[in-house]
């Protein structure tokens, strides 16, 4: 069975910058290529999401083509939230998965056990209960269901974190009011430079994608905090200062769980300001990525996001009560049942390097509906991108048996590998293995 596999999530995504110009443009064209005035490229968006509104002439074009079920593609790069708000019924061509990548098509290795099993199914995920970790009798009960998750699944759900609901309720609610924007507001920042503090877009990499994913994006650099926000988008009004709050609750919330998964890993605590945990107080990468899964005519044939991993040391995952996500654990995909008020924490390609392939960085997907849309905020965390990263020297150790089974890697390289033939037929964890040596 074959299956597309995703590149993994970078801090910085590449993107064509050509293509970037283009959507912006297309944002602001009528379906002839004529310029819209303001008001027209305005009505061109609903203004509540899941609520019904009157079509403009363009839209109602929009509707009435679908039978081709091919669009333009300036029209697709205005996004999915345009078509969604548009009506349409059936999905364009672009988004259609090949038959063996669809979501229903769930096993990705023969197996009589998963055969048996259906191929796809839910998952409870193993819950970190950082009350018990701050408490010194249960530090230890605690730290074992950390490392047990990130050895077996490489995904745990954190709960009594400390972050106020007003914090992470309030984040979710400004991204859905970002989304909810006119098109030609959000399309204000889309760029053509991968390293800008803020870039909207659509699907995975839209550059590149073979078929389009169901979802639109917001990516906002949170490093150097003071000197990024004052380039993230001013509308919403209170955007900038309810994701800064947002930011600095994730990354303090990130160091306390990167600490207890050194700890659990066994690596001792270095002097204050010292080892991996000192460089990353003194400078980290933090980059946040808020997606929208609109509602989708015909969920079953497409992707909000396609099978990935991620390219850092955690990721943490706020997202509302509407399930979607779904990871890879023993050959099945499995949904992932939300835990009310918890975060959902994966491993990073990152940390399985450094971990020497102790901890498991996992593919993971996004499935969409027809009748709900999905907001989430990915927070990707970490050592800065010119860093080289390689297994910790204190799990290395030949004479035990556990030789080094990774090279080292930087930014530089993960760019490489994008940009290779490797790219095309093997994860990016995969491409940094080293080969292992049994003696006869």
């Amino acid at each position: 069975m074959s299956l597309v596999v995703a590149a993994p999530m970078a801090i910085v995504e590449l993107a064509n910058a050509q293509l970037q110009q283009q959507a912006a443009a297309a944002a602001k064209k009528d379906g002839g290529g004529h310029e819209l005035e303001d008001g027209a490229a305005d009505a061109d968006t609903s203004t509540t999401m899941g609520m019904s509104c009157k079509r403009s002439e363009q839209q109602q074009q929009l509707v009435e083509s679908s039978s081709s079920y091919d669009y333009d593609y300036g029209a697709l790069m205005k996004g999915v939230r345009h078509l969604s708000d548009s009506g349409i019924t059936r999905l364009p061509d672009r988004y259609v998965l090949p038959v063996s990548d669809r979501p229903g098509v769930g096993l990705i290795a023969a197996s009589s056990t998963a055969a048996a099993a259906g191929g796809v199914g839910r998952v409870k995920l193993p819950v970190v209960d950082l009350a018990g970790l701050r408490d010194p009798s249960q530090r230890a009960a605690v730290l074992a269901t950390l490392d047990d998750a990130c050895r077996e699944y490489g995904f745990f759900q954190v709960v009594n974190h400390g972050v106020g609901s007003d914090v992470s309720g309030g984040m979710l609610d400004v991204a859905r009011r970002f989304f909810e924007l006119p098109l030609a507001e959000r399309a204000r920042h889309m760029s053509a430079d991968v390293r800008a503090p803020v870039r909207y877009g659509t699907s995975f990499n839209q550059a590149k994608d073979a078929v389009l994913c169901w979802r639109d994006f917001l990516k906002l650099v949170c490093q150097p905090l003071r000197e990024v926000v004052p380039r993230w988008p001013q509308q919403p009004a209170d955007l900038r200062d309810v994701a800064t709050g947002y930011a600095a609750a994730s990354h303090a919330l990130f160091m306390e769980v990167m600490e207890a998964a050194l700890e659990a890993l066994g690596i001792p605590a270095p002097a204050a300001g010292g080892g991996v945990l000192g460089e990353l107080a003194a400078l980290a990468s933090h980059m946040m990525t808020v997606n929208c899964y609109p509602a989708c005519p015909q969920p079953e044939l497409t992707l909000g996001m396609p099978p990935h991993s991620d390219y850092g040391l955690l990721t943490f995952v706020l997202q509302d009560h509407v399930e979607g996500l779904q990871v890879l654990h023993a050959g099945r995909w499995l949904t992932v049942d939300p835990v009310p008020g918890s975060f959902v924490v994966n491993v990073g390609d990152h940390l399985e390097i450094y971990s020497n392939g102790r901890y498991k960085s996992v593919l993971h997907r996004v499935r969409v509906n027809s009748t709900r849309p999905r907001i989430s905020v990915a927070s990707f965390h970490s050592l800065p991108a010119e860093r080289a990263i390689g297994p910790a020297p204190e799990l290395v150790d030949d004479e035990a048996g556990n030789p080094r089974r990774y090279m080292d890697t930087d930014f530089a390289t993960f760019l490489a590998y994008l940009a290779s033939a490797d790219g095309k037929n093997k994860t990016f964890l995969q491409s940094r293995k080293l080969p292992l040596h049994t003696s006869s």
